[in-house]
């Protein structure tokens, strides 16, 4: 197993010529570079503020107004919304357009890889997107920037303009659970891949955390690019803890190779 982010997984097909299906699973530390910061690292969000959790804790959310507004106000002075796909994200979109076959598993909310070009059919978002709501009582689903819009008017805790219900995010929020479609084919991705790279995730909170021992037992090659260690480092074929706006563009640019 390396661990100095040169060597090891090289970009070889599979036996019949195919290129391998390459599922890359993207947390929080991919987007820092972005200025978005992570939750659970050293300096994340959690760390410095244990209270910020509850603005995205579903059950707090919907039974305190002062939460929802704090929370919109988070949203509305975040970076979140405002960030820009950096190196890393673009290294993914790009081995996509080499021709090799990739797919995208994010728990970021954030839209990042589709901005740098992956294509949406392409990525799927376990924790659904912060660039979007929805309403908790009609469902219907509406773009964020224009919910912004109406708190940064004034109004600090905006209704659903079609029944009045409590909007929300369309993230997927503590307490709630996984879209199971979403989760289903995530599953099937990580059974299916030949190469499974988690980047940026502290492979703690599940079900996708689980996702890297499902690719690892269905004999995919695990590669593992995060700062600080994960509970699934010892099934990694490559353990790298360079900085990842390096490390992953050298690492994809190596299976493009291939």
């Amino acid at each position: 197993m390396s661990t100095d982010g040169t060597g090891g997984t090289d970009g070889a097909g599979t036996a019949d010529g195919r290129r391998p299906l390459v599922a890359i699973l993207s947390g929080a530390g991919i987007s820092t570079d972005s200025g978005i910061p992570d939750y659970r690292g050293p300096n994340g969000v959690w760390r410095k503020d244990p209270e910020a959790e509850k603005l995205v804790t579903y059950a707090y959310y919907m039974s305190d107004p002062q939460v929802r507004r704090r929370s919109w106000q988070m949203r509305l002075n975040g970076p979140a919304l405002r960030a820009r796909p950096n190196a890393a994200h673009e290294a993914v979109a790009r081995l996509e357009r080499s021709g090799v076959p990739v797919r995208v598993i994010t728990q970021n909310v954030d839209g990042l890889h589709q901005m740098a070009g992956m294509p949406e059919r392409k990525v799927l978002e376990l924790h659904g997107t912060a660039r979007a709501v929805v309403c908790t009582a009609c469902s219907a689903r509406s773009e964020m920037a224009e919910a912004l819009r109406r708190v940064a008017a004034g109004d600090p805790d905006p209704a659903c303009e079609e029944c009045g219900g409590v909007l929300k995010s369309a993230t997927v929020m503590f307490g709630e659970p996984l879209d199971p479609r979403v989760l289903g084919e995530a599953v099937a991705i990580a059974r299916a891949c030949e190469v499974f790279v988690a980047v940026g995730t502290s492979l703690q909170v599940q079900p996708a955390a689980s996702l890297a021992g499902i690719a690892a037992g269905h004999g995919a090659r695990l590669v593992i690019v995060n700062a600080e260690p994960t509970p699934y480092d010892a099934l990694a074929e490559r353990v790298v803890r360079e900085p990842i706006g390096q490390a992953l563009p050298a690492l994809l640019r190596e299976l493009a190779a291939g």
